[in-house]
């Protein structure tokens, strides 16, 4: 019996496509949060941070409201021919603002551990604060910049709620492997549901088993 396997490669490109996304977002919200930011950083902390304790159906509507039709960005990008509603892009906005918070709380840990010592040094040397980033904090949280990248990829690959709230269940499309379980679940496919489910654990737990050998690999080193 042919068994389609769209949603692995789904939900595999959506979680790469959204770590990449994340990575570069959280790395900039952290820099700022932890370096620059003098007022509100408690509020702004907590509003980065919101996706992560909202439930993803109210992730998934503020998406919906966010990149709907009828909303402003919707449709300045429906003058371009560009729909974000139900389509593959829906499914990396779902990942990456659910998977977001990880990247950044953990990014932001590892600045805030660093020595603020050396980048003074830095600053008497006559290095600019962008070669203080590139050359002193990037190297010192590279630890922590990978461990949020594979904890962003994880959350992207099981992302459920906002992903069927703003890209829905379109088979080949935006079918993720949580969406494709669901799907069978609902339509009592066992054999299908049970597949899936092998795969997105055997994912998940060589994700984490990969960061945790890595992890152990550079306290050894050190």
């Amino acid at each position: 019996m042919h068994m389609d396997l769209s949603p692995v490669w789904i939900s595999l490109k959506t979680a790469a496509l959204s770590t990449v996304i994340v990575s570069f977002l959280g790395i900039l919200a952290a820099r700022y949060i932890a370096f620059h930011c003098k007022h509100g950083k408690a509020l702004i902390d907590g509003l980065l941070n919101l996706p992560l304790v909202l439930p993803p159906t109210v992730v998934g509507f503020f998406l919906l409201v966010i990149f709907g039709v009828r909303s402003p960005i919707g449709s300045l990008l429906m003058h371009w021919d560009i729909k974000i509603v139900f389509s593959w892009g829906a499914t990396v906005i779902a990942a990456s603002t659910v998977s977001f918070p990880l990247m950044y709380k953990t990014v932001r840990t590892s600045f805030e551990l660093i020595d603020t010592n050396l980048m003074r040094a830095g600053r008497t040397l006559g290095s600019s604060e962008r070669e203080i980033f590139i050359r002193i904090v990037l190297p010192l949280a590279w630890p922590g910049i990978i461990g949020g990248c594979v904890l962003a990829f994880a959350r992207a690959i099981g992302e459920f709620g906002a992903t069927l709230m703003i890209a829905g269940s379109i088979a080949g499309k935006t079918e993720t492997i949580p969406v494709a379980i669901y799907i069978a679940m609902q339509s009592n496919d066992m054999q299908r549901a049970y597949l899936l489910v092998g795969i997105i654990t055997a994912i998940s737990l060589l994700t984490t088993y990969t960061l945790n050998r890595w992890l152990m690999h550079k306290q050894k080193y050190r």
